[in-house]
């Protein structure tokens, strides 16, 4: 007759067999899964060397121009920190725009993004943009501000330069707090 001790003994083996095999398993999957990934070619792995941009038009250049404005009533001063850049269509770009406070007052405002030519807008993809948010600056408090962007590859061939122009408007009662 088997004792209550003894059967504990058998389950706590037999849990323990269960374990370590569910543990050799999960090592085993890694480089079974990289095997059938490999020869179904799903989720293939390429070094950086093999990596290129399908979405690049290499045979190409734009050249991106940036302009920045401010209402009358807003006391700061905007600018971009480069006038123009030259890419391909489909390259990652980053820019930065500087902004600073003169007044003695924290101010919110918000920039309004416009384009020229007005059709450059279906083409140019900003990833990241101090436009997409209202900006708070404290008394003379400055900072700069990226502008990341793709311009699309299906962008018409005749047009070679693109105007990028942010106005600031300041937003009346829009001042936060400072904590």
């Amino acid at each position: 007759m088997v004792t209550q001790t003894q059967s504990n003994l058998l389950t706590m083996r037999k849990l323990l067999v269960v374990a370590v095999a569910m543990f050799g398993f999960g090592f085993a999957l890694v480089p079974f899964y990289q095997k059938i990934c490999e020869v179904t070619g799903v989720n293939s792995v390429l070094k950086p060397d093999e990596v290129t941009n399908t979405q690049l038009d290499a045979a190409r250049f734009v050249t991106i121009e940036f302009d920045s404005n401010l209402r009358s009533n807003l006391p700061w001063t905007f600018r971009p920190l480069q006038t123009n850049v030259r890419i391909h269509p489909g390259e990652l770009t980053t820019v930065m725009y500087e902004i600073r406070n003169n007044s003695g007052r924290a101010v919110t405002g918000q920039a309004i993004p416009s384009y020229g030519p007005q059709l450059a807008v279906r083409y140019f993809k900003k990833l990241e943009c101090f436009c997409f948010t209202q900006q708070t600056l404290q008394p003379g408090e400055a900072k700069q501000m990226p502008v990341v962007f793709v311009i699309d590859k299906g962008l018409p061939d005749d047009v070679n330069t693109i105007t990028l122009s942010y106005t600031f408007f300041e937003v009346e009662g829009a001042v936060k707090k400072s904590s």
